[in-house]
């Protein structure tokens, strides 16, 4: 049987995406490209915008134009918030909430009959453990995810997530270990912890722990070469989960802080939970604690209500902060949310331009970072895929700078030391290091 997937949204689905297909291929099920003429279609749909809802409606359409005798199976967010509205499109058979991994293989094998229903979608809001579990297989990646939690408690007020994952729930730490170490044994070097809420790991588990109680565990146990942090927001970097990452060298030293506005007013309008005072001092500790570190994070430009003068003030702050990169989002409606129902929204052309703005300030501070580091040496995860313009090979140093570096077929999937020499746009060229005769110590 040829099962195709198509995945929308975030590190979470992805993950999720990898622990189906990881279920079917030990079936025997071949998975396909989604464009190919297979049996089967997943679409594990996004729901975090009304627009991804619609990407997710389409990817089923286009599934059914390619083969209209497959069976479309929607899953994820979209699926489980709006269940009733997308198993009313005649190109979907199955919906499956979220967690209901054995029902979705059922519906993939083709097991279900009309007595057992077409709709499987559980309220999360009691769910009580993460359900799904075992991912192994990241097809065409080199580095591996792994989700050790679900939900959020937030309700921030632009975000459905709360409404679609349930409420937060934590993966036991001797089960994140036995994933770690399963991917370990696949070949993996490289391993992205994620969750919807990763900083609020634990705060389930009895005994009561923290994300930073976990990190110093897989510190200590060095599961595997680099472990990464995904998205944690400000209030949860504390000075003690920078000292486990400044100590260990399993640890990279990137961290992502979704900061999402940088005017206290808005901050204050989106329910988010600190202000940007905080902000500036857990990037002053970031920078104080770790050497050269990637330092991301999230905007949302023309949140409903935001100012001119908002922005100016959010613009100043980011730009004075020294993060090495932006993911830049323009405000989009979520039906379903209190931002969605304010009268004050502002006009599409503004919110453009203020993504444009950010975009570009993005811009400058990747490269003005790019830049600092010429020079230097840098731990080079190599992956499996060449850029397309030079021939190179292409990977991440430690600290998330996009790295290209010649060499053969053989240093796929193998760190690397190189000396990063040239920056040409937003490409950063290096060599490796037995190249360049040159002995820094310092890397990144």
């Amino acid at each position: 049987m040829k099962v195709a997937f198509a995945t929308l949204g975030c590190k979470v689905n992805q993950y999720d995406t990898a622990t189906i297909e990881t279920a079917l291929r030990r079936e025997g099920c071949d998975i396909v490209a989604f464009p190919g003429g297979a049996d089967v279609y997943v679409v594990n749909t996004c729901t975090v915008t009304d627009r991804a809802d619609a990407e997710s409606r389409q990817l089923a359409r286009r599934a059914k134009r390619v083969n209209p005798r497959a069976r479309v199976i929607m899953t994820g967010c979209f699926a489980q918030t709006s269940p009733q509205q997308v198993a009313a499109m005649p190109e979907v058979d199955y919906v499956v909430g979220i967690g209901r991994l054995a029902e979705l293989l059922r519906a993939v094998r083709g097991e279900l009959d009309d007595a057992s229903g077409r709709i499987f979608v559980d309220n999360l809001r009691k769910a009580e453990r993460v359900s799904t579990l075992g991912a192994d297989v990241f097809t065409g990646q080199t580095r591996a995810f792994l989700k050790v939690q679900e939900g959020c408690d937030l309700f921030c007020s632009f975000c459905i997530v709360p409404f679609a994952r349930g409420r937060s729930r934590s993966v036991e730490p001797r089960e994140v270990l036995v994933q770690l170490r399963r991917l370990a044994e696949r070949g993996f070097q490289e391993v992205v912890l994620t969750g919807v809420h990763l900083g609020g790991y634990g705060g389930d588990l009895k005994p009561r722990i923290g994300l930073a109680d976990l990190v110093e565990m897989i510190a200590e146990l060095r599961p595997l070469p680099r472990i990464r942090l995904s998205s944690i927001d400000p209030p949860e970097v504390t000075s003690r989960l920078l000292e486990i990452m400044r100590a260990s060298d399993v640890l990279c030293p990137h961290v992502h802080v979704p900061v999402q506005a940088g005017a206290d007013g808005v901050l204050r309008r989106m329910r988010r939970q600190y202000d940007g005072a905080l902000v500036r001092d857990v990037v002053a500790e970031i920078t104080r604690q770790l050497p050269e570190p990637g330092l991301g994070t999230d905007v949302i430009a023309g949140f409903p209500g935001e100012s001119d003068a908002d922005f100016a003030a959010g613009y100043e702050m980011l730009a004075t902060l020294p993060f090495t990169y932006f993911h830049v989002f323009p405000y989009s409606r979520r039906s379903g949310t209190t931002a969605a129902k304010s009268a004050d929204a502002v006009p599409p052309g503004i919110v453009a331009g203020r993504a444009q703005a950010l975009r570009r300030l993005g811009t400058e501070k990747r490269r003005a970072f790019a830049d600092r580091l010429l020079g230097g040496v840098a731990s080079l995860l190599v992956e499996g895929t060449r850029d397309r313009e030079s021939g190179w090979l292409m990977g991440y140093s430690r600290n998330y700078v996009r790295v290209l570096v010649p060499g053969d077929d053989a240093l796929v999937n193998s760190e690397v030391r190189v000396k990063l020499t040239e920056r040409r746009g937003d490409r950063v060229l290096a060599r490796p290091l037995a190249a360049t005769g040159d002995a820094n110590v310092g890397t990144v």
